[in-house]
C-alpha cells in the first residue's frame, strides 16, 4: 500500500513538473510610452563645401613660364602679390626643308639689299649729274646764251633725279628690313632674346588653392596657371532628390554636420529651379536638386576648407506638441499602419493613422492616446491577445 501511495505522489510530482514546463509564459518585450513631444523633419543627404567666388588666373600672353614658387595655401594680396612671371618663348626648330626655304629667303633679301644699294648709286649719279647740268644752264640763261624754257628743262630734270634718289633710298630701306626677317627666321632655340618678364599679379587678397602649372613651361594665351579664392567665403551645395526639394524653401533651418568638428548652423539661400539627372551608386537614375547654403557663423568652420565633404541636415517640417509614437512600434497591417498595445499584460493590435514621421518617431493622428504602452520591435511571435511582460519590469 505504502509503495502504491509512493508510486501516486512520484507520478503527481512529475506531472506538475511538466504541466509547469508547458505552461505558457508572457513574452518578454520592450516597450514604450505614447506622449507629446516636439517633431523635427529633416532631409538629409552628403553635400560639400565650396569657395563662393574661385578666380582662375590665367596667362595674359603666350610664352614661357618661369617655374612658380608658390604652393597651395599660401597668402596673396591684390595687385602686390606677384604669382607668376612669363617670358618670350624661343623660336620652334626647323625642318631640314624649313631651313632651306629660309635660308634661299636670305639670300634673296640680301641680293635685293645689293640691287636696291645699286639703284640709290645709280641715282645718286644722275642727281649729281643734273645738278651740274642746272648750274650749267642757270649761267648761260643769265647771260642770255639759251633760253628761259631750257634753263626751266634743266631744273625739271634736277628735281625729277632728287625725287628717283629718295625713292631708291627708301626702297633699299625696305630691302634692309626684308633681309633682317629673313634671318630673323634662322634664328635657332634658345637664342630668343626680348623683354623679361611679364609679370601676373593676384586679382583678389586671398588664397591660392590650387597650382594648375608649377613647372616652367611654354604655354598659351588663357593657359591656367593657378586658382585663388577666400577661405573666409564659403558656401555649401548639396545635390537633393528632387521629391524631398519640393518641401524646402529658402531661409529653412539646416546643420552641417559629419565634417569632422562640432555641427554648424546654416541657412537654405537658394534651391537652384533645374534638377539635374545622377546615377546612383546602385545604378539607379535619379533627379537631384542643387541646394545652396550659407554658414550662420562662417569663423565656427575655419578647418572647412574648399570641396570638404559634410553631411547637410535640412528642417522642412516642425511640429510642436504632438503625439509622437516610436518608429521601430509601427508595422504594416495589410494596407494600414499598425502596433501592439500592452493593456492587461497582453498585446492588443491597434490600427493607427500615422502623419509626419522623422527617423525617431512619427506623428500619430487616431488610434493612441498619451499614457498608451506600445511594444518595439514587434517580432512574429505577437499575436493579438498574446500575454506579454515589459523587459523594463
Amino acid at each position: 500500500m505504502l509503495r502504491r501511495l509512493m508510486m501516486l505522489l512520484a507520478l503527481l510530482a512529475v506531472l506538475a513538473g511538466l504541466a509547469w514546463a508547458f505552461w505558457p509564459r508572457p513574452l518578454p518585450v520592450e516597450t514604450a510610452v505614447i506622449g507629446k513631444r516636439d517633431i523635427l523633419v529633416t532631409v538629409e543627404e552628403e553635400g560639400k563645401s565650396r569657395i563662393r567666388e574661385i578666380f582662375t588666373v590665367s596667362a595674359p600672353i603666350g610664352g614661357q613660364t618661369l617655374r612658380i614658387d608658390r604652393h597651395a595655401g599660401d597668402q596673396v594680396v591684390k595687385d602686390k602679390t606677384v604669382l607668376a612671371e612669363i617670358r618670350p618663348a624661343a623660336p620652334g626648330l626647323l625642318d631640314a626643308r624649313l631651313n632651306r626655304v629660309a635660308e634661299a629667303a636670305a639670300a634673296s633679301a640680301e641680293a635685293g639689299v645689293g640691287l636696291a644699294q645699286a639703284e640709290v648709286r645709280q641715282a645718286e649719279a644722275r642727281l649729281a649729274f643734273l645738278k651740274t647740268e642746272l648750274s650749267r644752264a642757270e649761267r648761260l640763261a643769265a647771260k642770255g646764251t639759251i633760253s628761259d624754257s631750257a634753263r626751266d628743262k634743266a631744273r625739271l630734270e634736277a628735281e625729277t633725279a632728287e625725287a628717283v634718289l629718295e625713292s631708291a633710298q627708301s626702297a633699299l630701306a625696305v630691302r634692309k628690313r626684308e633681309l633682317e626677317r629673313a634671318e630673323a627666321a634662322l634664328i635657332e632655340t634658345g637664342t630668343a632674346e626680348g623683354p623679361c618678364c611679364t609679370e601676373i599679379k593676384a586679382p583678389i587678397t586671398g588664397q591660392i588653392l590650387r597650382v594648375l602649372a608649377e613647372s616652367e613651361q611654354v604655354v598659351q594665351a588663357g593657359t591656367p596657371l593657378m586658382e585663388i579664392g577666400d577661405p573666409a567665403d564659403l558656401e555649401i551645395t548639396a545635390d537633393i532628390l528632387s521629391r524631398d526639394a519640393v518641401e524646402i524653401v529658402p531661409g529653412a533651418a539646416a546643420e552641417i554636420v559629419n565634417w569632422g568638428g562640432a555641427p554648424l548652423a546654416a541657412r537654405v539661400r537658394r534651391v537652384e529651379p533645374s534638377a539635374v539627372t545622377k546615377v546612383s551608386a546602385l545604378g539607379i537614375e535619379e533627379q537631384r536638386v542643387p541646394v545652396i547654403l550659407d554658414l550662420a557663423n562662417p569663423h565656427e568652420a575655419r578647418q572647412l576648407g574648399d570641396g570638404f565633404r559634410v553631411v547637410v541636415r535640412i528642417a522642412v517640417w516642425e511640429g510642436k506638441d504632438k503625439l509622437a509614437a516610436p518608429i521601430a512600434a509601427l508595422f504594416r497591417q495589410g494596407s494600414a499602419w499598425a502596433v501592439y498595445k500592452v493593456m492587461d499584460g497582453k498585446a492588443v493590435l491597434q490600427i493607427i493613422s500615422p502623419g509626419r514621421r522623422n527617423d525617431d518617431v512619427v506623428e500619430v493622428t487616431a488610434g493612441l492616446t498619451a499614457g498608451d504602452v506600445v511594444i518595439l520591435h514587434p517580432s512574429d511571435q505577437l499575436a493579438n491577445g498574446v500575454r506579454v511582460t515589459s523587459l523594463a519590469d
